[in-house]
């Protein structure tokens, strides 16, 4: 039996998130389904990252087992025919036996997307969450700068989340525009439920002068959700990268 891990970027439009649900087209389902196809046996699929319905994600990361005879890195071509046009196969080889694409990754980088203005092109609005009119980047820029760090980030954190600890480590957090698109981006050990559209939707709050940059400290050490901001639209997340080579043990429940 061999472990193959693949490196998979999707359109989440379409999908009701990443993981397997009954009576719902999801990411993880169609994947396996494409295995199948491919080698006769429909796998046991390991996601990294369960995005939630409608986020995209340009390397979320999954493994399986197999005992097919192609190669590791050849899975990648031999899979996307059978996926549909909003699933890419970006990447594939063969891992070690124990490898676990969510419990051995170290960081994750999420990308939120915004379009600013009075009208949002339909090319840029199924990626992108809409604000009408501007949005302050230096003062969502210096919100931003007090989430880094090891906090409690139960204030940005969906209700009934089952994890035992939400003490989480971000090692960064830009806020950079360009032109009408404005992308914060995250980076961090792991992220709690909505976390990434939490933060992103408070953030959006400084821009629109109605949080004041300092609040996000009294915000975090509050440890209430309904401090925090609105939880931003899944269209405008995007899950960037997984990382796998650092110290440490990324925790995730889900975006």
């Amino acid at each position: 039996m061999r472990r193959i891990k693949l490196t998979i970027a999707y359109d989440g439009t379409a999908y009701c998130g990443w993981q397997r649900q009954e009576g719902c087209a999801t990411v993880e389902e169609t994947v396996a389904d494409a295995i199948e196809k491919l080698t006769g046996v429909k796998p046991e699929l390991i996601g990294a990252s369960r995005t939630d319905a409608g986020v995209h994600a340009l390397g979320n990361v999954a493994a399986f087992d197999t005992e097919s005879p192609i190669p590791g890195e050849k899975f990648s071509y031999a899979l996307n025919p059978f996926l549909p046009d909003d699933i890419r196969i970006m990447e594939s080889e063969e891992a070690p036996e124990e490898f676990h694409p969510r419990f051995d990754a170290h960081r994750k980088r999420y990308e939120y997307h915004i379009v600013t203005g009075n009208v949002c092109s339909p090319l840029a609005s199924r990626y992108a969450a809409h604000i009408r009119g501007e949005l302050d980047v230096e003062a969502m820029s210096r919100m931003a700068e007090y989430a880094v760090g090891t906090h409690d980030f139960t204030s940005f954190c969906a209700a009934g989340a089952q994890v035992k600890s939400k003490v989480r480590t971000i090692s960064a957090v830009t806020v950079t525009r360009e032109k009408d698109e404005i992308v914060i981006a995250v980076e961090g050990d792991g992220f709690l439920y909505n976390m990434v559209r939490i933060l992103a939707g408070t953030l959006i709050q400084a821009g629109l002068h109605r949080f004041a940059p300092e609040s996000m400290q009294a915000i975090i050490e509050g440890k209430d959700r309904a401090l925090a901001g609105p939880t931003a639209p899944a269209k405008g997340l995007r899950l960037c990268k997984i990382r796998y080579d650092g110290a440490g043990k990324a925790e995730d429940d889900g975006e």
